[in-house]
């Protein structure tokens, strides 16, 4: 599959600056959201890891193996949409300030910078412009499109990536011995599909990864469009916004709507 891997080609990062200061620095310009968000960059790191998964394969009842999947999944899906929940209020917190004409603290600036470089977010001028670009991409997905997406990419779990890379949206990489070599892979080609270190870490990076790659901006501009009109951001019209993930574009997405009707009941968000 293309464009997995959140590198294009065209897409070229030009982050400036702030290689400097605040370690352990409190920041009192926006007290009451910034206090909130000490670990606003990583997840925290004493939460424990998921490093295996169960043998989905073994669980013959079809209905019964579909839960136990979308149950396995769910939790570390909740934990990361809530860090960028986290992440999401820390900005609006920030443009509140900037529209009301005040100038930011070094601290804040510094975290500011330190999002923008995690969702490849290039900017010339630090200023409200450069928050609301942020805020369409410091956003949430919803669960049910990670689910039905994690299915889909990996056979519901059985797939050879997830079982031993634990990448279950089919992720590249593209350094010798990042991941797991493709046996399909065409000659002359040098991807791998990236092996993470734990379930978390692979929901982490397929998120960023639609949160950041510019084959997926249409993705971004959907769910911003229904944010400004007040609505929920449905998994059935963002889903439109996915036509890059596979080589097979159109039929992909058809293939994605079906699992989300098929699956309805599964996917009921707690």
């Amino acid at each position: 599959m293309l464009l997995k891997s959140g590198k294009i080609g065209k897409f070229t990062i030009a982050i400036g600056a702030v290689l400097v200061i605040i370690y352990g620095f409190r920041v009192h310009f926006l007290p009451t959201s910034l206090s909130e968000v000490e670990d606003l960059i990583l997840a925290p790191k004493n939460k424990s890891q998921t490093t295996s998964i169960p043998d989905f394969q073994k669980i013959r009842d079809i209905p019964t193996r579909k839960k136990a999947f979308f149950d396995f999944l769910s939790p570390a899906i909740e934990e990361q949409n809530a860090l960028i929940t986290k992440e999401r209020n820390f900005l609006q917190s920030v443009q509140k300030v900037l529209s009301s004409g005040n100038i930011l603290d070094d601290g804040t600036q510094f975290k500011v910078t330190q999002l923008a470089k995690k969702y490849q977010l290039s900017y010339r001028r630090f200023d409200s412009n450069t928050i609301k670009e942020l805020l369409k991409r410091v956003d949430t997905v919803p669960q049910s499109l990670v689910l039905v997406q994690a299915a889909n990419e990996s056979g519901w779990g059985s797939s050879r990536f997830a079982r031993e890379g634990l990448n279950f949206f089919g992720q590249w990489c593209y350094r010798k011995g990042c991941g797991l070599i493709p046996s399909s892979r065409t000659n002359g080609l040098t991807h791998e599909v990236t092996v993470f270190p734990s379930v978390e870490a692979s929901i982490a990076s397929y998120m960023r990864n639609l949160n950041s790659n510019a084959a997926y901006s249409l993705f971004r501009s959907i769910r911003y469009d229904l944010r400004k009109q007040g609505k929920q951001a449905d998994a059935a019209e963002l889903v439109y916004g996915l036509v890059n993930y596979s080589e097979r574009q159109e039929a992909y997405i058809d293939e994605l709507l079906d699992m989300l009707r098929h699956n309805k009941k599964y996917l009921v968000q707690k």
